[in-house]
């Protein structure tokens, strides 16, 4: 044989196996295993994980609403019953002691193997709130097999198909053991300490509250942290409770003057809205040294002397 004719069919045949090998393993990702969850886990995941062992659908809706219809197999916790958020002293709504919350997990059933995907309703950046509040706790307890459903479950119920029950299902109590992640939750003194050394602070309410129009109930005076950049919630969800794509999350967040990189503290009234903003930065965009003031201005304004910045006088 013609030496070039041999090499000629030596290279298509090397050819039409490349290709066999990548149909090969374009077939094996789309009829192998389910893509490993993320932060975010859409509609189809779900659809795909109902009922499988060590995956526990967490509903954080109201008792209403669970009883009403939920996912097949999915517990429910109370937000503001459950104890997820306690008053200590004179400060609304923090986080508990990191013992009692271990202990609230555990009571629902969720051990340290399990993953838990947090399902809201959806309706909106505040209601994802409670979900992106309660998932942040999970990270802060050392926690990181911890996921929200996108859209919550307003975006499960648009195909009519997928299953509902209004039958309530409860876990057998399980061990949790805590490992705490202190760079997550920010304290008093580290505010402190960004008003001297300028690390960024990002106001996560709606401006009227950034700009000292409104005061919120469970704050002393009204206004925000003297140089905050305001980000609020809003800007972070789409279509009710679907999170926006990270491109357009660095742009909002350069809209607002606020970091995507290096050491900031996210703050709201009673650090629940602050937990979207982390949530974002931290896990949507990969700020690693974001923290959240979790007593938010609801602490900060327990002190008569603390500086608060009213953009806007009457």
């Amino acid at each position: 044989m013609d030496p070039k004719l041999k090499r000629l069919l030596t290279f298509i045949a090397l050819k039409v196996v490349a290709v066999v090998i990548l149909v090969a393993g374009v077939t094996y990702s789309v009829m192998g295993a389910e893509p490993e969850a993320g932060p975010l886990v859409s509609v189809d995941w779900v659809t795909e994980n109902l009922g499988k062992d060590g995956i526990v659908f967490l509903d954080v809706r109201s008792q209403r609403d669970y009883k009403a219809f939920h996912l097949p197999g999915a517990i429910h916790t109370n937000y503001g019953q459950d104890g997820w958020r306690v008053n200590k002293g004179t400060v609304k709504s923090v986080m508990p002691e990191p013992e009692k919350a271990a202990k609230l997990i555990g009571l629902l059933g969720i051990g340290n193997d399990d993953h838990v995907v947090i399902v809201a309703n959806g309706y909106g950046a505040g209601e994802m709130g409670v979900a992106t509040r309660i998932y942040w706790t999970f990270k802060v307890l050392g926690h990181d097999a911890v996921s929200i459903l996108d859209g919550g479950l307003s975006a499960y119920m648009r195909n009519r198909k997928n299953p509902l029950t209004d039958q309530p299902a409860k876990l057998p109590e399980k061990e949790f053991k805590f490992t705490l992640r202190e760079d997550l939750l920010a304290t008093r003194e580290e505010v402190e300490q960004a008003l001297k050394d300028g690390t960024p602070l990002i106001d996560a309410r709606a401006d009227s509250y950034y700009l000292g129009i409104d005061q919120s109930g469970s704050a002393k005076t009204a206004g925000t942290l003297p140089g905050a950049s305001n980000l609020p919630i809003d800007w972070m969800v789409e279509r009710g409770g679907f999170f926006r794509i990270p491109d357009h999350l660095k742009v909002l967040f350069n809209a607002a003057e606020a970091p995507t990189s290096g050491k900031s503290i996210a703050f709201c009234n009673t650090g629940h809205q602050a937990s979207v903003t982390w949530f974002v930065a931290h896990e949507l965009l990969g700020n690693k040294e974001i923290s959240l003031y979790d007593g938010s201005m609801a602490e900060w304004t327990q002190k008569p002397d603390a500086p608060v910045e009213k953009k806007i006088k009457f």
